[in-house]
């Protein structure tokens, strides 16, 4: 495995680079410093709100290009470079499926804001994990403001419970189960795979240049989009499969031990 003509690095950020207490570790921010130096693009890639991505990668924000809402929506240094919202039609016909699910939560995911009914404290306290910035609505009927996903949350499992509702809506929509809780429904073009074919094009950077790290079923787009893509030793069966390589969990350094691997092939 020759990592020496990496131009690009690709990272989901839950189950990924985040540990299981949602911390990034100091390891990556000393090896970042190594990849600024070689001038590698780096793209933090989640299901994840651009807020909640940046309160983890503070630091380093000016440095990299964020890529938010499991595709729907791309920054860097503070200014869009893509978004791909949901029809607000679409948005409500999504709703009427999704509210009739049973312990199901939803959130409107924004650009800059998130939007939930206040029918549950714990599902708030959850929800802070993932979003830094969200308001209580009484109802969504009468919303009208710009989202880019629906995410919505079921406490035991999304994949048995809330997938198998909306599982025919596929061929309108991409439906993406994005964590052992979570579902997302946006538009079929809001994907992590559709954005980083959108950073390749634009800074002319190929498969064969770009490094890509996932774990779950909504990191498999972006995985199909780089020579090296890595499975993190935790992630879903769907995800060990299509990946071309695996590394260890996101618990024991996974990524951050590819990414050393790749430091020595620059300087070597």
């Amino acid at each position: 495995m020759d990592l020496s003509n990496i131009k690009m690095i690709v990272t989901d950020m839950d189950g990924t680079l985040l540990n299981s207490n949602h911390q990034v570790s100091t390891k990556f921010f000393e090896l970042f410093k190594e990849l600024k130096k070689q001038k590698i693009l780096f793209v933090a890639a989640s299901g994840r709100q651009y807020n909640s991505i940046i309160d983890k990668l503070d630091s380093i924000k000016d440095d990299i290009i964020v890529v938010a809402e499991n595709g729907g929506y791309a920054v860097q240094q503070e200014k869009e470079l893509f978004s791909t919202a949901l029809d607000n039609s679409k948005m409500h016909e999504l709703l009427k499926i999704a509210e009739k699910i049973e312990g199901a939560h939803i959130v409107l995911c924004g650009k800059d804001n998130a939007y939930i009914k206040g029918d549950s404290d714990s599902f708030i306290q959850k929800l802070q994990q993932y979003y830094t910035e969200f308001d209580i609505l009484d109802s969504f009927t009468n919303f009208e403001k710009e989202i880019l996903k629906i995410a919505i949350y079921h406490s035991i499992s999304s994949e048995h419970y809330i997938y198998p509702e909306v599982k025919h809506l596929e061929d309108s929509f991409k439906v993406k189960i994005s964590g052992q809780n979570w579902l997302d429904l946006s538009h079929e073009n809001a994907n992590k795979g559709y954005a980083v074919e959108k950073l390749q094009k634009q800074h002319q950077i190929t498969p064969d240049e770009t490094l890509v790290f996932g774990d779950y079923n909504n990191d498999l787009e972006m995985l199909s989009k780089a020579t090296y893509s890595f499975a993190m030793e935790n992630a879903h069966p769907n995800v060990l499969e299509v990946a071309n390589y695996k590394t260890s969990s996101n618990d024991n350094y996974g990524v951050e031990k590819i990414l050393e691997k790749l430091i020595i092939s620059k300087n070597n």
